[in-house]
């Protein structure tokens, strides 16, 4: 396996693209764009036999993943636990002529590992700083920090980035090669996540600007695309 910010994860038996495999990526680079531009990560465990999939925050620093939870949840709760933590980009609606072929384009990331309760208070301090900062860069200066009820209330599991893939899917749609004859419209509708314009809280103190971190927040611009398909 590759180290660093370059090359590639080893695929295993458990993140080998079985599917449609000419559209996985076991690239490092394109993993870690995935996931910097996403902002909510599923994350699916068992306890008890019973499966859960639970939607949270997340930040990548280095090749560590950090979830943030609650110390009352069940993932909180039960650190040391195997999980399977995705995020998916939808990037458009693919129209085709046939019902059985219409699709998404789309960007996903899976991460296979073992959750680690951050304890040390330094790197639970920094992942929490890192995940404001993943959402909105430059707002983790400006607010207060939180504080020792709040930090106590806080569960933060650390995931290591050591099985990972990527899978894509971009382009026209493919039809069946009798049906590009059909007077049917087909292509591709784009979807892009856009911010609107700031609403102010009701109970914002008089007189206060709009930060230039807010006003000017754009997401992350689109990673690596590895297939090209």
């Amino acid at each position: 396996m590759s180290h660093g910010t370059t090359g590639t994860y080893q695929r295993t038996d458990r993140t080998q693209v079985r599917r449609l495999p000419e559209r996985a990526s076991y690239d490092r680079a394109t993993v870690h764009a995935i996931l910097d531009e996403g902002f909510i990560c599923h994350v699916a465990f068992t306890i008890d036999g019973q499966p859960y999939a639970l939607p949270t925050g997340y930040a990548r620093v280095g090749e560590t993943l950090y979830l943030h939870g609650s110390t009352g949840s069940r993932l909180g709760l039960r650190p040391n636990m195997d999980v399977c933590v995705t995020v998916t980009l939808l990037d458009g609606l693919v129209l085709a002529r046939a019902a059985f072929h219409h699709s998404m384009n789309y960007r996903s990331a899976m991460v296979l590992g073992r959750t680690r309760l951050v304890a040390d208070p330094a790197e639970k301090d920094a992942a929490l700083n890192a995940l404001v900062e993943h959402i909105v860069p430059g707002r983790g200066v400006e607010v207060r920090p939180a504080d020792a009820k709040e930090l106590a209330a806080t569960a933060v599991l650390a995931v290591p980035l050591e099985e990972a893939s990527a899978k894509v899917r971009r382009g026209d749609p493919v039809d069946d090669e009798e049906d590009y004859d059909l007077p049917i419209w087909a292509g591709v509708l784009p979807l892009a996540l856009v911010p609107g314009a700031p609403r102010p809280d009701r109970r914002l103190l008089a007189g206060l600007p709009v930060p230039a971190h807010v006003s000017g927040w754009r997401r992350p611009a689109p990673g690596k695309d590895p297939s090209g398909t």
